[in-house]
This record gives C-alpha cells, structure tokens and sequence, in this order.
C-alpha cells in the first residue's frame, strides 16, 4: 500500500488549536515534515513537540491579541505558509434551549476567530505570492443534525468564507480549502458520550470514525504540492458517514 512521505523542510505554520485532537495531529504532523509550527490554544499547556514547535495560549475569542499575534509570528520569522485553522467549540442544545450567550461564542470560536486569523494573514499571503489556508469544518455544516443549530451553522459559515477567501486570493497563488470531518475520535467526541460514538461508527461505511492522525493525513494533502490546484474545495473525511 502506497503511502505519502510530506516535506515541509522550513516552512512555517499557524495552527489553532493545537493542544489536542486534530490540531494536535497536525502539529505533530508538520513538525515531522520539517515545518516549524506556532501552535495557538486556550490551553497554557502545550505538547512537547520539540525546537520546531511554539506554543502560544490565548483566548482564540479576543480578536485583537490574536490579530497581533499572528502579525508578530510572520513579521518575526519573514515569512508564513501555512495557515490550518482547526478551534472548535460545541454548544449542543435543541434550538429551544439554545441560550444566546451560547450560540455566540460559539460563532465567535469557530467563525470570527478564523476570520480575523485570516484577514491578517491574507496580505502576507499576498504579498509573498504563495501559502495555503485550510480550515477544519464539518459533514454538520453541510447537513441539518439534530442538536447542533450553533455548530452546523458555525461550520457552514466556515466553508463558505474559505469559498469567499478562495476566490480573493486565488489571483495571488494562494490556495484556501476546508476539511469536512465526520466525528473523530477526540476528546471532545468522547465528552459526547459512547453512545454517540458508537452511533457514528454504525453509521460509517468503514464501520468506524476517524483518529485525528488521518484527519492531519488529509490536512497535509491539502497544504502539499500534490493540491497544487485544489482551492475552494471542502474535502469530506468521514469514514462514510454521509455517504
């Protein structure tokens, strides 16, 4: 069986949401191939992932220092390739019970954070001529899934704008995607319950979800070379969930 072998030798990378689940398998996964990567999360802690490798905590919902950071990181290194936007939060509730400050921050988190992440990386992007962007949404943005009236709309909100930044940056080389996971098997999946992963897994054509070391997989195929013309696309990765 073939398998892909990624070189991203002194590229340098942003990733939100680093300190678990898909975030966490992307850093790791781009450290490996030889990027250094900044990772942003709320978390104060952050993986051991070696000299190539930044953690920087921070409230993803405060737009300013996250503007400010993301500025300094490209200013300081010269340069950024790649941007992989992955924080995410859920605020599952039936749209009855669905609080306003709930449905906010949610939308601040999963939207408004990849917005202002993406609005001042764009002119480095530009300006440099080249980069990718991909941004973690989900099969729930492309579907109507009962309880999720905050995450389906935060993710379809998401694969538009990656749409929108497509067709912005296109003009100056630069490639803009969104993966479409079905559940991964995370710690935020598994605080759902096992009965929802098990439900997701019977659901599956593979007859499993997916581990976070796939969805990085599948991440890095996207800020490769071997997508030179993929952009504006949502590559779906669920195990067959909404086959």
């Amino acid at each position: 069986m073939g398998r892909a072998s990624w070189d991203f030798q002194g590229e340098v990378a942003v990733v939100t949401g680093s300190a678990s689940g898909i975030g966490l398998a992307t850093a790791q996964a781009l450290t490996r191939a030889g990027a250094h990567v900044h990772g942003l999360d709320r978390s104060d802690q952050g993986p051991g992932l070696g000299p190539d490798y930044t953690h920087h905590a921070l409230d993803l919902r405060d737009g300013s220092v996250l503007q400010d950071l993301i500025a300094k990181i490209a200013g300081e290194a010269g340069r950024l390739d790649h941007l992989v936007l992955v924080a995410g939060i859920t605020g599952d509730r039936t749209l009855w019970n669905l609080e306003e400050d709930t449905w906010e921050a949610v939308l601040s988190v999963n939207v408004s954070s990849a917005f202002r992440a993406l609005k001042t990386a764009a002119p480095v992007l530009r300006a440099a001529g080249h980069g990718q962007v991909v941004a973690v949404a989900s099969i729930n943005g492309l579907r109507g899934k009962f309880g999720q009236a905050a995450y389906g709309a935060s993710k379809a909100a998401l694969i538009n704008l990656m749409r929108v930044a497509a067709r912005e940056l296109g003009p100056k080389g630069v490639r803009v995607n969104c993966i479409a996971p079905g559940m991964v098997d995370t710690p935020m999946a598994r605080a759902a319950g096992e009965a929802l992963v098990d439900s997701a897994a019977q659901s599956a054509c593979l007859g499993r979800i997916a581990r976070p070391e796939e969805i990085a997989e599948s991440i890095l195929y996207l800020l490769s070379d071997s997508a030179s013309v993929v952009t504006g696309a949502t590559l779906i990765a669920d195990a067959g969930q909404m086959a």
